[in-house]
């Protein structure tokens, strides 16, 4: 291996009660990929703060080519060379491509119009990354997969000599993955350093050198990818083994409880498609198929403009999420942060929303009977938090996912929505998920899952449909027998 380019000794960090990270140990060479992996909370998003200058280590050393740059600023990191695009995007959206793209870059002077050097930097950055996309197209109106390419873009434009990616793909398609992954190889033969975390364990196989492993703030150590199988990184990641990663599970469909009959509304144009009791369909397509806003039409959160959807053989009419809620229908959001909770409220308060009328009578909530509630479904899903008060914002990933299980569990939802249910949360947490997902369907929920992830499609449902153009172009009956061959095949038309 070549000499270290950034090297973290002994890097240590605690907070009030809690040890984050303790005593990292990690060398990035010139030339080559590292993935950092582990469980939510494992420690890994402090460590990448600190690399970044947001953080200052209580005790350890960062070098960067042999120079010291513990204690630096973020701005004064970014100039020595170390480049960060955070799962948390940090795009302006009140301004167009280009703007975001050169903020901080912008050559001086009085002028009136845009410079076309600048103009041309823009475009080059994202014909790179294979964006055809205007600069000057604002930022907010991109979807999410756009942005994070975007956000990638700005990254490179600096002279980084490391490239930290924080979940950089949890937004992507297949296609943008790949196109991205041969713009990190590309990056790696030119002799950068690319720390790369992920949850996607076959994007961490595919594409890394080497791989670090943390677990409950301590690192646990760096592996070669060569020879480092699947199972194993799961073992090292959880601490324990995982027997198989989707929990088996006996499915038996009942009767048709929700079916859409020439739904229409926005992309959607002539859906049908029927949910039956204590079956769980995978709904899959690539993005822009249409798979999201089919879910908000049935949960009544988009106005159908066309069709019928039927609840237990009869029409309803579901002119908001409120009307569908009253009906036992739920829906798990993809953006959780934004449409599921409020991360400012208390993780009670999140759970007690859409079901405060449970509780209430005559005007009046009954909070003992609130608490009694949260505390059995917190004991019941195994949903760390520290108090019924800590904020939702505080909560990992898997944790603030239950607690919006835990909600729809409480309402005795006959429909279960799950919109891209395990985005963002580890390996450990996806399985908890998994298990609570073939519960619900124990008892006889209908679930609908979206996900974007095939082996996740293929894993956890009874029959897959697929949709593409705002269209279901197809539907496998027994999933067990299914390849990503075949829903690939109807998810690009071919």
């Amino acid at each position: 291996m070549n000499p270290p380019l950034l090297a973290l000794a002994g890097v240590r960090k605690a907070y009030p009660g809690v040890v984050a990270v303790a005593g990292a140990d990690l060398e990035i060479a010139a030339g080559e990929i590292v993935a950092l992996v582990g469980e939510n909370g494992a420690g890994k998003s402090t460590l990448i703060r600190m690399i970044a200058g947001a953080v200052r280590p209580d005790a350890g050393a960062i070098t960067l080519a042999g120079r010291a740059i513990t204690g630096l600023s973020p701005r004064e990191v970014a100039a020595a060379g170390i480049a960060v695009v955070h799962q948390e995007l940090n795009l302006l959206p009140n301004l167009d491509v280009q703007a975001n793209l050169l903020l901080g870059r912008e050559r001086g002077g009085l002028r009136l119009l845009p410079d076309r050097a600048e103009r041309a930097q823009a475009a080059a950055a994202l014909a790179r990354l294979g964006l055809d996309l205007d600069p000057r197209t604002p930022v907010a109106s991109l979807d999410v997969a756009r942005r994070q390419l975007v956000e990638i873009a700005r990254a490179l434009l600096g002279r980084a000599r490391v490239l930290v990616l924080d979940e950089p793909t949890a937004s992507l398609t297949p296609t943008e993955v790949e196109r991205l992954f041969t713009v990190l190889r590309a990056l790696r033969a030119n002799g950068l350093g690319l720390v790369f975390v992920s949850h996607r364990l076959d994007e961490i196989l595919s594409l890394a050198d080497r791989i670090a492993v943390m677990r409950d703030g301590e690192f646990l150590g760096t592996w070669p990818r060569a020879g480092l199988e699947r199972r194993r990184l799961i073992e090292l990641m959880v601490g324990r083994p995982l027997e198989q990663e989707f929990p088996p599970h006996v499915s038996r469909p009942g009767a048709v409880v929700l079916e859409a009959r020439g739904l229409c509304g926005g992309p959607v144009q002539g859906v049908d498609l029927a949910l039956r009791a204590g079956e769980i369909v995978g709904l899959a397509g690539l993005v822009g198929a249409g798979r999201t806003d089919l879910a908000r039409l049935l949960f009544g959160a988009a106005r159908a403009t066309g069709g019928a959807i039927m609840l237990h053989g009869r029409a309803v009419a579901l002119a908001s999420p409120r009307a569908a809620i009253a009906r036992g229908i739920a829906l798990l959001p993809e953006d959780r942060k934004h449409e599921g909770l409020v991360l400012g409220l208390g993780a009670r308060e999140n759970f007690a929303l859409g079901n405060l009328d449970r509780w209430s009578r005559f005007g009046w909530l009954d909070r003992r009977r609130e608490a009694a509630a949260f505390a059995a479904h917190v004991e019941r899903l195994g949903v760390k938090v520290s108090g019924p008060a800590q904020r939702a914002g505080q909560l990992s990933g898997g944790n603030q996912q239950k607690l919006l299980v835990a909600r729809w569990l409480e309402s005795d939802a006959q429909v279960v929505i799950f919109d891209e249910p395990t985005r963002g949360i580890d390996v450990g947490a996806k399985h908890e998920i998994y298990r609570l997902m073939h519960e619900l369907a124990d008892r006889g929920k209908a679930i609908l899952m979206i996900s974007s992830e095939l082996p996740e499609i293929l894993g956890m449902s009874d029959r897959i449909v697929v949709m593409r153009g705002g269209r279901v172009t197809g539907e496998i009956a027994d999933a067990a027998q299914a390849t990503q061959e075949d829903v690939m095949a109807l998810a690009v038309g071919a």
